[in-house]
């Protein structure tokens, strides 16, 4: 076998170094809370801040539930609530065991956390505020 000597010039180290993109400081820090957290981020298209926004508060709502079993309606209310009311209305929040889920969400809106043995689905729509009166209802 032929052992090749391939020296490298600085352009191509520099190219190689450039092609290894670091990510972006807030996305190390995001994945340091979660780790913390014991948390497991599995899909975002959400900004950082609010995706840590929401791993905090589904923490702490599953650390404050006093039985052993956490209600999980109380849970995904409470994150809705808090997220309308910082972000704007349009809010949904599915938790729960097991449930699968196809959703259309608004850019930026939608995270989806695993917080022990519970699944969290948080994501935004889009609301139209209707500014005429609706037609009247058809009659047969």
């Amino acid at each position: 076998m032929e052992k090749t000597n391939r020296k490298w010039t600085e352009k191509q180290i520099t190219k190689l170094s450039n092609d290894r993109k670091e990510p972006p400081p807030e996305d190390v820090k995001l994945a340091a809370v979660a780790v913390s957290l014991n948390i497991r981020l599995r899909s975002a298209d959400m900004p950082s801040v609010m995706q840590e926004r929401a791993l905090r508060l589904a923490r702490e709502l599953m650390d404050s539930s006093t039985s052993r079993r956490p209600n999980l309606t109380i849970m995904a209310r409470s994150i809705k609530k808090e997220f309308d009311q910082l972000y704007g209305p349009a809010w949904h929040c599915v938790a729960g065991k097991s449930f699968g889920s196809f959703v259309t969400h608004s850019p930026g809106g939608f995270v989806y956390f695993t917080v022990d043995a519970y699944s969290f689905l948080l994501f935004k729509t889009e609301v139209q505020v209707i500014t005429e009166d609706p037609p009247p209802p058809c009659r047969h």
